[in-house]
């Protein structure tokens, strides 16, 4: 059976994750408050940061800022696109 959470980037009852998707406190939070529709919303965000940014996930000072975009984005005033960012025509 599907466990299901109050999803809080949602605002509905939705399909919780599978497991804890990031490390630490903020991946419990993440586990607890955030719905799988929820977290593949922050997955394309993420992407988006870093192609525009040219972010390595190696670079500690990149995964800090992804970090902090990451709460922002969940729990937070939200992540915004980079100053000039224009979405692709979908």
């Amino acid at each position: 059976m599907t466990r299901k959470v109050q999803c809080q980037l949602l605002g509905e009852e939705l399909d919780g994750l599978a497991f804890q998707p990031y490390p630490g406190d903020l991946g419990k939070r993440i586990y607890d408050n955030i719905s799988q529709q929820g977290w593949q919303r922050w997955l394309a965000h993420q992407t988006m940061l870093i192609n525009e940014n040219r972010l390595s996930p190696i670079n500690p000072e990149h995964r800090k800022f992804l970090e902090t975009e990451m709460e922002k984005f969940f729990f937070g005033e939200g992540s915004e696109a980079p100053e000039g960012y224009i979405p692709p025509d979908e």
